[in-house]
């Protein structure tokens, strides 16, 4: 079954966030001081997450990323990630993370089915990363990278650029494909925390690109039939590929290919939309039919783009750990 919205754009991806916990602070995620955080009765519990896992693939969804918060804080996640990777139908299960905790559940994350890591990363500078996350863990956030690597997990590493932070590092993270088989995806500042300066730490991609042009001769690479909107380039005689996405400057929601549900079981179909539906009424054993059903008419509603290039732009401002980052 092929499952498309009135754009003709085929949704394929499912994005599960399971916790609004974090172990960090990041600034462009949430406040120093976190979130409200929901109560154990408000949070999903796993057997319903599948449930939605179950009706998503029926409808042909073929990527599901897990995420949070920081998803691997949940107790449980790993049998839950085996159940998700037994799927009949699920092409691709990935998750993504901060990296913290990867250093003693690396290889279990590979054995129950994991196929990739998204790991989050904005510096590799001691204090700026501490800066950015509020929390002194790079040393651990570098040893969960080894480990993935060790166990032969492959990853992502996904870099936020913000002007006047960490944009001096760009060089440097892209020097880590150089050395090591991994992807470097950098990211455009997206304004979900609605700062009055926003705009001031946006780094365009073509500048992006045009300070990678300027060191390394980079060149276009094909990417997978279920990858996500980056653009992907190599340096030359590299091991691993470098990523843009321009959510911003690119706009790329023409070929948006995903819905999110949240911790609480709300479905939102764009990130920067205040239009959300709540599942939790619908997930009752046995109950996929009327749920895919739901998300069937979801995504026929899914609107044409986002509206962050206007002045006018209409959302509430939100933490990502309370979306699914």
């Amino acid at each position: 079954m092929r499952l498309s919205d009135n754009f003709g754009r085929k949704i394929n991806y499912l994005r599960l966030s399971v916790t609004d916990r974090c172990n960090m602070r990041c600034v462009y995620c949430m406040p120093a001081d976190g979130n409200d955080k929901l109560g154990h009765a408000e949070i999903l519990s796993y057997e319903q997450f599948l449930l939605i896992a179950e009706a998503a693939v029926s409808l042909g969804i073929e990527k599901i990323r897990v995420t949070g918060g920081e998803p691997l804080v949940r107790t449980g996640i790993v049998s839950f990630l085996e159940q998700l990777a037994n799927i009949s139908g699920l092409e691709q299960l990935v998750l993504t993370t901060n990296g913290v905790l990867l250093p003693e559940m690396a290889q279990m994350l590979k054995d129950v089915g994991v196929q990739r890591l998204n790991i989050s990363l904005d510096s590799l500078q001691p204090e700026m990363f501490t800066r950015l996350t509020r929390r002194d863990l790079l040393p651990q956030v570098l040893a969960g990278i080894a480990a993935a690597e060790k166990v032969g997990l492959p990853y992502k590493i996904n870099m936020v650029v913000m002007r006047g932070f960490n944009d001096n590092e760009i060089l440097d993270f892209a020097k880590l494909t150089q050395e090591h088989d991994c992807t470097v995806r950098f990211i455009e500042y997206m304004p979900v925390l609605k700062d009055e300066n926003w705009r001031s730490l946006v780094v365009p991609s073509k500048e992006i690109l045009q300070r990678l042009n300027d060191h390394y001769c980079l060149h276009p690479v094909d990417r997978g039939v279920l990858a996500g909107p980056a653009e992907e380039f190599a340096i030359n005689g590299a091991q691993g590929r470098i990523g843009v996405i321009a959510p911003l400057s690119g706009h790329f929601c023409q070929d948006c290919n995903r819905i999110r549900i949240t911790a609480s079981g709300n479905v939102r179909t764009c990130l920067f939309s205040d239009h959300k539906f709540d599942l939790k009424p619908l997930l009752i054993p046995g109950n996929t039919d009327n749920v895919a059903s739901k998300l069937q008419q979801l995504v026929n509603d899914k609107p044409a783009c986002h509206t962050l290039n206007s002045h006018t732009t209409e959302y509430s401002s939100f933490s990502m750990a309370q979306i699914g980052g």
